[in-house]
C-alpha cells in the first residue's frame, strides 16, 4: 500500500524506512536539502541503523516537498512533526499538526491519519471534534534519539489508540517491519486519550529515574561519598534494577523536557506533588552542577559537548546548556567544543573546534559524558558519568 510520512525528523523518518521495506513510503519535508539528501540514500540524521539500511537495503521510499502528492491515494497519513513546548502558553505548540490535518482534509481523500506527535491528553477527541472528522488516531512512539530504527525494529510494544479493523492494520503494518518476533512485541488497543497519557506518563517517569539517580549523586557528592557503590547497592535490588542510572547534568533531549512540562500543565486542578517535583528537579540538578564549577574558581570554562547523548548530532534542550545558563550569571568566560557547529559563536560563547586549543584554553571541561577524546585531560575535566553510557 502507499503510505505518506509527514515529518522526517527522528520518528518521522525511523518510520519511513521501517515501513518502505514492504510499503510504497512518500516521506514529506519543507526542507529542500533534507529531501535531497533522502532521495540520494544519505541520512540527515544521526543514526547508524538509517544509515545501514540507506547503504544495503532496497526501500521504496521517495521524499518530496509537495504535500498532494505525498498523500494523493495514502492509505495512512503519518503525522510526525514537531510539537515544540510552549512555556509562555504551557502547552504544546500543535500549529504544525493541524496543518499537516487541514492538508488532508482539503484533499477530500479516504484516508487514515495517524498522529505520531507528542500532544496533549485529549488533543486527539478535540481535534475529531473540532474538523468534524473520525479519521484520525494517535499512536504514541517510544524512540531514543540516534537509536529511533532501532527501536523500531526492536519495538518494546505498540499501542494504537482505537479500538478497530484500521487500527489493527496499522499496527499489523509496524509489526511487518520489525525484526522481533511477533509473539515478543506487546501489543495495546485503547481510546486515543488514554494512549496519550502513556506517552506523557512513560517519559515523565523515565524523567523521575534521571532524576532521582541524579539526587543520589549529587547527595554523595557533597557528603564524599562513592556514589557508583551506593548506585550499584541501590540497584541489586531486582524491582529497581541497574537502567536508567547513570548520573548527568540533568534529563534533556527533545521528549523528557516538554513531555513532563505538558504532563504538569494537564494536572491544572488535579492534586500533585510529584510531578511538579520532577521538573523543579532538573533546574536544581543543573544549579548544583554550576555551583561545583563555580567552587573551582576556573576563569575559563571549557564545554566538551553539547550534544545529549554520545554518537548524537542534535543537542536540543540539551541539560548542558542549562549549566552553561547559571554559568554565564557569574561572568565566567566560557569556551565550546562542539564540531558539529560551524559557527565561531553559540549563545554568545565563543566556540573552539580546535580541540587540542580547547583544552589549553580551558581551565576545567565540562563534560556531561566521557569520550576518549578528552582522557588526557582528566584532571580538568568534570563530570558525573559513572559508567561512560547514556
Amino acid at each position: 500500500m502507499k503510505i505518506a510520512v509527514a515529518g522526517t525528523g527522528y520518528v518521522g523518518l525511523s518510520l519511513a524506512v521501517l515501513l518502505s521495506q514492504y510499503n510504497t513510503v512518500y516521506a514529506l519535508d519543507i526542507i529542500p536539502e533534507k529531501v535531497k539528501m533522502i532521495n540520494n540514500r544519505i541520512s540527515p540524521i544521526r543514526d547508524d541503523e538509517i544509515e545501514e539500511f540507506f547503504k544495503n537495503k532496497k526501500l521504496d521510499l521517495t521524499a518530496t516537498l509537495d504535500y498532494k502528492e505525498a498523500f494523493k491515494d495514502a492509505e495512512y497519513v503519518i503525522i510526525s512533526t514537531p510539537t515544540n513546548y510552549n512555556d509562555e502558553t504551557n502547552h504544546f505548540d500543535t500549529t504544525l499538526v493541524e496543518d499537516i490535518i487541514e492538508k488532508v482534509i482539503s484533499m477530500n481523500i479516504d484516508t487514515t491519519m495517524i498522529i505520531k506527535s507528542t500532544i496533549p491528553v485529549g488533543y486527539t477527541e478535540k481535534i475529531k471534534e473540532k474538523y468534524g472528522i473520525d479519521n484520525i488516531i494517535f499512536s504514541p512512539e517510544f524512540l531514543r534519539e540516534g537509536k529511533a530504527l532501532y527501536d523500531n525494529l526492536y519495538p518494546s510494544r505498540i499501542i494504537v489508540g482505537e479500538k478497530s479493523k484500521r487500527a489493527e492494520k496499522f499496527a499489523f503494518l509496524l509489526k511487518q517491519g520489525s525484526l522481533k518476533d511477533d509473539a515478543d512485541i506487546p501489543v495495546k488497543f485503547m481510546d486515543n486519550t488514554e494512549a496519550e497519557a502513556v506517552k506523557l506518563f512513560s517519559n515523565t517517569y523515565l524523567a523521575l529515574r534521571v532524576s532521582y539517580f541524579n539526587e543520589l549523586d549529587t547527595y554523595a557528592e557533597i557528603k564524599g561519598l562513592n556514589t557508583k557503590d551506593i548506585i550499584e547497592g541501590v540497584g541489586l535490588d531486582p524491582r529497581i534494577g541497574s537502567h536508567y542510572n547513570n548520573p548527568s547534568f540533568g534529563y534533556g533531549g527533545y521528549c523528557l523536557p516538554k513531555d513532563t512540562k505538558q504532563l504538569l500543565a494537564n494536572y491544572k486542578d488535579i492534586p500533585e506533588n510529584l510531578i511538579e517535583a520532577i521538573v523543579k528537579a532538573n533546574d536544581t540538578r543543573k544549579g548544583h552542577i554550576a555551583d561545583m564549577i563555580l567552587k573551582r574558581k576556573p576563569s575559563v570554562v571549557g564545554v566538551y559537548r553539547l550534544t545529549m547523548k554520545t554518537n548524537s548530532d542534535n543537542f536540543r534542550s540539551s541539560a548542558i546548556q542549562g549549566v552553561i545558563e547559571k554559568l554565564k550569571k557569574h561572568n565566567i568566560d566560557i569556551i565550546i567544543y562542539e564540531p558539529t557547529l560551524n559557527e565561531t559563536e553559540f549563545n554568545e560563547c565563543r566556540v573552539v573546534n580546535d580541540l587540542e586549543d580547547f583544552k589549553n584554553k580551558s581551565d576545567v571541561i565540562l563534560a556531561n559524558r566521557l569520550e576518549d577524546a578528552i582522557n588526557d585531560v582528566t584532571d580538568k575535566v568534570y563530570t558525573r558519568d559513572l559508567y561512560s553510557r547514556d
